[in-house]
């Protein structure tokens, strides 16, 4: 590791740090540090949703679908293309419209809100839990980065190093830190990966000619994947834009219906094509160099998500591999940030902030930050347990869909508010997915587990919802 990268790279990551100590300053309450006082135009909430959606773990995930199966793993984040638009088109305006959202901070108070304070409570157990994994993943993520790029950087270390700057600047700056810094993550990430990594790549393993006479032509081709992964990744990504903390956040943080619709095409519009195949492209460059054998102590068995980080320690020269580092600590960064802050909010807004009464606003944003501490150095703990990132992302991504989805469209499109049947969907529907998942059951068809927990849910909240139904009938 030369002196000039980790000047660099150090030099990046005090600047996050400074702007985390500015915003602190400027945080005057909690509707500063959850939501940005719902003030944030649509430029800084569109590149902060895309950021915090695809981030370093979406990055490094991406990559090693591109070093196992090629340019069709793109098609998972086509998925996120089309859960942004229909939620810019179908969510936002019933969420803006709604006079009692302008209040909330979290998720789970809209849950509350829709059904009664008991159902609140669940879905901030499923929010927390789900982001706490979430957060571990983006951890996991830029530990596995730091480790591939930089061999002294043993994993564990990497990994206290990306918990405790994503931690501090987190804690200290809010949503207003979380934004306006992932606006810049992504600009960095872009013109790292379309400036820097993309074109040294590309001539690393010799260019076009290099590349096809290295790999089969279905590593080129958008049809080589099965049904299964289209479903499996349809019904895990496309209803988190409809339960995700994270982005209801940035609802409540924009100014308004139009601000936040366009924010929305914004980001759907990044995640695919553009970071789908700048993700799943790099990825393939790195299986064409482990083929050519031109990766040292590395083999196409090893782990692909490993594949990126060592083609970039072995490319990059002193100065871009800093700045490429970097590029990618923001994505990471991004992420986490965001992750960590849903989580927190659940804890403090749903959780435990209610048992402290009505706080002063500057002991309120003492408690915000104190648990968003705790919340993380929880993530970092649990990413020391963990191995692959793309797995434990949509572990927690699926545990959240299973749980929340079906409530939430039933209350706020369908005006079905049985708080029975919105518990019930929830602790089975989560809690079914998260039995499957961790028992490792081989499940019908090789479809995922919360396709199943999702039916579940639903089939719950019908029975629940008309039973109470017809009791109240026949009482009458």
């Amino acid at each position: 590791m030369q002196l000039l990268d980790l000047g660099i790279f150090i030099a990046y990551m005090l600047a996050m740090l400074g702007v985390g100590y500015f915003y602190m300053k400027k945080n005057a309450s909690q509707e500063d540090y959850y939501v940005g006082g719902r003030k944030i135009g649509s430029l800084h909430i569109g590149l902060s949703v895309v950021a915090t959606d695809v981030g370093g773990g979406f990055s490094i995930g991406l990559g090693g679908l591109g070093f196992a199966m090629g340019l069709s793993g793109s098609w998972m984040l086509f998925t996120g293309l089309i859960g942004a638009w229909m939620a810019a088109v179908i969510l936002i305006p019933r969420v803006k419209s709604d006079p009692a959202f302008s209040r909330f901070f979290t998720f789970p108070q809209i849950i509350g809100y829709l059904f009664d304070s008991k159902a609140a409570k669940v879905a901030a157990v499923i929010c927390f839990l789900g982001y706490l994994g979430f957060t571990s993943s983006q951890l996991l993520a830029g530990a596995k980065l730091a480790a591939g790029t930089f061999p002294e950087l043993e994993i564990s270390t990497a990994l206290l190093i990306m918990g405790v700057i994503a931690v501090v600047y987190t804690v200290m700056g809010g949503l207003k830190a979380v934004i306006y810094t992932d606006t810049v993550q992504w600009i960095i990430l872009m013109l790292g990966l379309i400036g820097i990594g993309l074109p040294l790549a590309y001539s690393f393993v010799g260019g076009w000619q290099g590349i096809t006479e290295t790999l089969p032509p279905e590593f080129f081709s958008l049809t080589q994947l099965s049904w299964q992964d289209l479903v499996n990744w349809g019904v895990t990504i496309i209803p988190i834009w409809f339960v995700g903390m994270t982005l209801y956040q940035r609802i409540f943080a924009a100014r308004n219906v139009q601000s936040a619709k366009k924010a929305w095409f914004i980001a759907g519009l990044f995640e695919w094509p553009i970071m789908a195949f700048l993700g799943v492209s790099l990825g393939l460059l790195s299986r064409v160099a482990v083929e050519q054998g031109a990766l040292e102590n590395f083999t196409a068995q090893m782990d692909p998500e490993m594949g990126l980080p060592v083609l970039l320690s072995q490319i990059l020269p002193a100065g871009l591999m800093g700045l490429m580092m970097s590029a990618y600590f923001s994505a990471v960064l991004s992420t986490a940030d965001s992750c960590l802050m849903a989580a927190s909010g659940n804890l403090t807004t749903d959780l435990i902030g209610k048992y402290f009464g009505n706080l002063p606003h500057s002991k309120e944003v003492r408690l915000s930050q104190l648990l968003t501490l705790v919340i993380g150095v929880l993530a970092v703990l649990l990413a020391w347990q963990m191995t692959e990132v793309l797995s434990l992302m949509l572990y927690s991504y699926a545990f959240m869909v299973s749980g929340l989805l079906v409530p939430v469209i039933a209350g706020l499109f369908f005006k079905k508010r049985n708080p029975g049947a919105a518990v019930t969907a929830m602790i089975l529907g989560g809690g079914f997915t998260a039995t499957l998942t961790f028992a490792e059951v081989d499940l019908p068809w090789g479809l995922d587990a919360n396709l199943f927990g999702i039916l579940l849910s639903a089939a719950a909240f019908w029975l629940v919802s008309y039973s109470s139904h017809k009791l109240n009938h026949s009482t009458i």
